[in-house]
């Protein structure tokens, strides 16, 4: 797959089938997190893969938990403002995204694999965030759709204790990342131009191009 075609078509696929993902598909994707760069070159991390239906059984109540608090809080006026609106053109967009991450929350138990990635000492996210991309676009070379969510912070003892995280060593936990085959079609994420959310030499400097469509299609 060319590198152009799997950096513009690794977006947030939730919608998948329950197909188990083969060993060789799930080498490929720990192989290529560990390829990144880590900070220091400690490689201070640690990859969970949890396929345990019991596991899964287990961490999907907490899961649900956390998107219950999220909603009610941190987007509860953006629901509400969707709500009072829903013809508005940001009211669908975020309705979309809505659907999407609650139908992630409430089909949790049934993705074949989920990864969680911890880091030891950093919880910047600069030592393993670098490593988690690489393992969704490995995902994506082979067809594999990935979502990534760090939801979880909101009820990290109850998850850490389900995963057995030991208290000692100051691993934090760093994002939660669901893979499965999707149901629907692969294409370019909409999203604001380049140019709008990106400045040149200061905080508001005039960045000097505009990237009004994207620079890679799969027409």
């Amino acid at each position: 797959m060319d590198a152009m075609e799997a950096l513009y078509t690794t977006r947030a696929m939730r919608r998948v089938k329950t197909d188990p993902i083969p060993e060789r598909v799930q080498k490929k994707i720990l192989d290529a997190a560990i390829r990144a760069p880590t900070g220091g070159n400690t490689q201070g991390w640690r990859f969970l893969l949890v396929d345990d239906p019991g596991v899964k059984s287990r961490l999907a109540p907490v899961y649900r938990g956390c998107m219950e608090t999220l909603w009610g809080s941190i987007y509860k006026d953006r629901i509400d403002a969707a709500t009072a609106a829903p013809q508005e053109e940001e009211s669908v967009e975020f309705m979309k995204m809505f659907r999407s991450a609650s139908h992630l929350a409430e089909h949790f138990e049934d993705y074949p694999l989920i990864l969680f990635a911890f880091c030891q000492y950093d919880n910047s996210g600069g030592s393993i965030f670098p490593a988690v991309w690489n393992a969704m676009l490995a995902a994506r070379t082979e067809g594999v759709g990935s979502a990534l969510t760090s939801v979880f912070f909101l009820q990290l003892d109850d998850m850490r204790k389900i995963l057995g995280v030991p208290d000692e060593g100051d691993w934090h936990f760093s994002a939660c990342v669901t893979f499965g085959y999707p149901t629907g079609r692969w294409g370019v994420a909409p999203r604001r131009p380049a140019h709008e959310v990106s400045f040149r030499n200061s905080w508001d400097g005039d960045l000097g191009l505009k990237i009004p469509e994207p620079l890679f299609s799969l027409d």
